[in-house]
């Protein structure tokens, strides 16, 4: 029986993936990998498509879900979305067999883990995050966001570990070579959370309860692992270096929580 810990496949605009496990559970948070690159990362885990009990999207992007479906039906297990995302993937012909519509605010349990979905205003179709306990410790994933709401502030802030989104740094984002109207995708209400404010918000949820703090989504071209430590190490006063970062090639290793 493992405890309760978290890690993950890939983060970035190439494909992102997360893996929560908790007792005899275990559930991965989206799948922006084809079915034989998501066999070998989670092989690197110690895990088979098998061992999966349910899999968690976000949104329909394609670096989130466009492996969703294959990767179910191996695992022959179901997935868990909002009516949005699901009506999205049907739409381009990736919905799962085995789909479970999702309330974005009600909390529910699967197998030894207690999923609470939450909103997040992002330019997709009824986007949602998760955050995970197994009756004692919580975990916060939080990607794929514009700006922090109130109700994201809430849901985060008694974690015992969190994995924030540190898509780019603004002012690299504004002196680098995207056109005009990506950057102002990006940098908008409904695009990516930035060093700056993934620090800001850790300072209002931050203390002495977190394990574990893991920068995650970050730009190849518009960041730097040192900036995003850098930026949630200040948030935290705490060496740069106790600052995770899962990234785009190697994911993120187990951290127990």
């Amino acid at each position: 029986m493992a405890g309760f810990r978290f890690a993950s496949l890939g983060s970035g605009s190439k494909g992102n993936a997360w893996v929560v496990q908790a007792g005899r559970t275990t559930v991965l948070v989206d799948c922006g990998f084809g079915p034989r690159e998501a066999a070998r990362r989670l092989a690197r885990l110690g895990l088979l498509a098998e061992n999966l009990d349910a899999i968690l999207v976000t949104h329909e992007h394609g670096d989130h879900g466009r492996g969703v479906a294959k990767l179910a039906a191996a695992a022959r297990c179901p997935v868990w979305f909002s009516h949005g995302c699901h009506a999205m993937l049907e739409a381009a012909g990736d919905a799962p067999v085995a789909a479970r519509i999702l309330d974005g605010f009600e909390p529910f349990a699967l197998g030894d883990l207690r999923v609470t979905p939450y909103p997040v205003p992002h330019d997709a179709r009824e986007p949602i995050h998760f955050a995970f306990s197994d009756g004692a410790r919580r975990f916060g994933l939080l990607t794929d966001a514009g700006h922090v709401t109130p109700h994201i502030e809430a849901v985060l802030s008694d974690c015992d570990a969190l994995a924030l989104e540190c898509n780019h740094d603004a002012d690299m984002l504004r002196a680098g070579t995207y056109p005009e109207v990506l950057k102002r995708r990006i940098l908008g209400p409904y695009g990516h959370l930035d060093n700056a404010a993934a620090a800001a918000l850790l300072v209002r949820i931050g203390g002495a309860r977190l394990t574990h703090v893991v920068a995650a989504h970050l730009s190849e071209h518009n960041n730097t692992p040192e900036l995003a430590r850098a930026a949630l190490a200040g948030a935290l006063g705490c060496e740069d270096a106790w600052v995770g970062v899962a990234d785009q090639e190697t994911g993120l290793d187990w951290r127990e929580i």
